[in-house]
C-alpha cells in the first residue's frame, strides 16, 4: 500500500518546477534566477488556434466525405462494407507509428520545419482528393479503394508529425494558454463540419423513396476536400509568418540562448521511459481519456430518437439526427477545452485527480446502453438523456480532461525538457486513439 501511495503522490519524480531540480542535469538547466513568465500573446493564440483547427480538420472530412466514398464503393459489396474500417486502421497505425518515431528520434527534429512538411503534406493530399472527384470518376472500384487508402496514409502521416511538432513547439513558448489554442482549435474542427452536415441535409427537400443524396454527390465531397486544402494554406501562412518573428526576436537576444530549444531539440534524446516517469499520471489519464473516447462513436452511429418512426419529424430522423447527436459530443467537447482557461475550474496541475477523473469517465459508456441503439426499445425513453446528458457531458469531460492533461504537463518537467514532454503527451494521446480505435471492433455487434 505503501508503494502505491509512493508511486500515485507527486513525489520526487513529480516535483513542479518551482521545487528542487531531480538530478544533476536539471540542476544544470534550470536557472537559479527566477524564470519570467512570457508575456501573452493574442496573435499568437491565435495561430495556436489555427493550427489546432487544421491538426484535426482533414480527419472530420473524411468522415464527411463518408456517404460518397460509400457512393464510390456501392458496386463492390466488400469494398461498401470495408472502406470505414480500412480507413480507421490504415490511419490509426500510421498516426501511432509517426508520433512513436518522432518522439523517439527527436535530436533530428527541427520543428518548424517538421510542421511546414506536415501542412503541405495535407495540402498535397487534399488537392489531390479534390481533384479525384472529376478526374477519377470511371477507374475501377480496386483502384480507387488503394487510391484512397494511400491518401489516408500520407494524411495519417502529416497528422503525426503535426501533433508532435505543434505540441512540442507550443511548449517552448511557455504559456499554457497556448496549448489550450491548440486543443480548443481542435474542437472547432469538430463542431463546424457537423454543422454543415446537417445544413446539406436539410436543405434538400425530403423525397421519399429517392435515391438523389446530396452528401454522395462529388460536388459536396469536391467542397469538403478543397476546403480542408485551404484551411492547411491558411495554417502553413499563419505559422511562417509565427515562426519567422520568433526566430528574428531569438537571434536578438543575446540574453537567452536556450531558447533555441522551441527550434530544436539541441541533438539530445530525451528518453520516453524517463518522461513517463515524472508525467506518468498524467500521461496514463491522458491515454485512458481517449481510449475511452473512441467507443462513443460506435454507439453514436446506431443510435435513434425514441420517437415514433412514423411521425417523427425530419429532425429527428437518422439522416439528420446521428449528426446532431455528433454535433452535440462535439459541442461538449469545445466546450470542456474553453472550461480550462478558468483558473478556478483547471485541475492542470493536480495529476492525481486527472487521473480519477479519467477512470471515472468508464461510467458513461453503460449510458449509451440506456438509449434506443438500432431502433430497439430505449431504457431511458428521452432524447434530451441521451443528446444532454450523454453526449452533452461526455463530450465536456472528454474536452476539460484532455486539455487539462496537455497543458498541465511542462508544469512537472525542466525547463531543457518542455518540448520533448509536449511531444511525448502527443504520443500518449494518439496512444490512447489507437488502443480505443482497436477496441471499437468488439463493441461493434452491440
Amino acid at each position: 500500500m505503501d508503494r502505491f501511495r509512493r508511486w500515485v503522490s507527486p513525489g520526487a519524480e513529480y516535483e513542479p518546477l518551482e521545487h528542487a531540480p531531480q538530478d544533476d542535469e536539471d540542476r544544470h538547466s534550470i536557472s537559479s534566477q527566477p524564470q519570467s513568465t512570457p508575456v501573452f500573446s493574442r496573435a499568437e493564440y491565435g495561430v495556436f488556434l489555427m493550427l489546432g483547427v487544421s491538426m484535426l480538420w482533414a480527419w472530420n472530412m473524411f468522415l464527411a466525405a463518408a456517404p460518397y466514398f460509400y457512393h464510390r464503393f456501392s458496386s463492390d459489396e466488400w469494398a461498401a462494407t470495408h472502406y470505414q474500417s480500412a480507413i480507421l486502421i490504415v490511419s490509426t497505425v500510421t498516426n501511432l507509428g509517426s508520433s512513436f518515431t518522432l518522439a523517439k528520434f527527436q535530436k533530428w527534429t527541427t520543428y518548424p520545419r517538421q510542421i511546414t512538411i506536415s501542412l503541405l503534406i495535407n495540402i498535397g493530399i487534399f488537392t489531390l482528393l479534390a481533384l479525384s472527384t472529376g478526374f477519377l470518376k470511371d477507374v475501377s472500384t480496386k483502384i480507387y479503394f488503394s487510391f484512397l487508402m494511400l491518401m489516408v496514409f500520407g494524411a495519417s502521416l502529416a497528422t503525426g508529425m503535426n501533433q508532435v511538432g505543434v505540441f512540442a513547439y507550443v511548449s517552448g513558448f511557455g504559456r499554457e494558454e497556448y496549448t489550450q489554442a491548440i486543443m480548443a482549435g481542435q474542437g472547432v474542427a469538430g463542431v463546424l463540419p457537423g454543422i454543415v452536415q446537417i445544413i446539406s441535409v436539410l436543405a434538400v427537400p425530403d423525397q421519399t423513396g429517392g435515391t438523389n443524396v446530396p452528401q454522395e454527390s462529388s460536388k459536396s465531397a469536391f467542397l469538403y476536400f478543397i476546403t480542408s486544402t485551404f484551411v492547411s494554406l491558411s495554417a502553413l501562412v499563419a505559422f511562417g509568418s509565427l515562426s519567422k518573428r520568433r526566430k528574428n526576436a531569438m537571434t536578438e537576444s543575446t540574453e537567452r540562448p536556450s531558447d533555441t530549444g522551441s527550434e530544436r531539440t539541441d541533438g539530445k534524446t530525451v528518453s520516453l521511459w524517463g518522461l513517463f516517469k515524472q508525467l506518468r499520471l498524467m500521461a496514463l489519464a491522458l491515454f485512458i481519456c481517449f481510449l475511452v473516447t473512441m467507443m462513443f462513436p460506435i454507439f453514436t452511429a446506431k443510435i435513434e430518437s425514441v420517437r415514433d418512426p412514423e411521425s417523427r419529424s425530419r429532425f429527428f430522423q437518422p439522416a439528420v439526427f446521428i449528426p446532431l447527436a455528433f454535433f452535440f459530443w462535439n459541442a461538449g467537447d469545445l466546450t470542456g477545452r474553453m472550461l480550462v482557461l478558468i483558473p478556478r475550474l483547471s485541475l492542470a496541475h493536480r495529476p492525481l485527480a486527472l487521473f480519477i477523473f479519467a477512470i471515472a469517465r468508464i461510467g458513461f459508456l453503460p449510458l449509451y446502453l440506456l438509449c434506443n441503439i438500432r431502433g430497439r426499445e430505449a431504457v431511458v425513453k428521452s432524447d434530451f438523456f441521451y443528446l444532454f446528458v450523454v453526449q452533452l457531458l461526455f463530450g465536456v469531460s472528454n474536452g476539460y480532461l484532455g486539455s487539462s492533461c496537455m497543458m498541465g504537463a511542462a508544469y512537472w518537467v525542466p525547463e531543457n525538457k518542455r518540448e520533448s514532454a509536449g511531444g511525448f503527451m502527443s504520443l500518449m494521446l494518439v496512444a490512447g486513439l489507437a488502443a480505443g480505435s482497436l477496441l471499437s471492433f468488439f463493441l461493434s455487434d452491440v
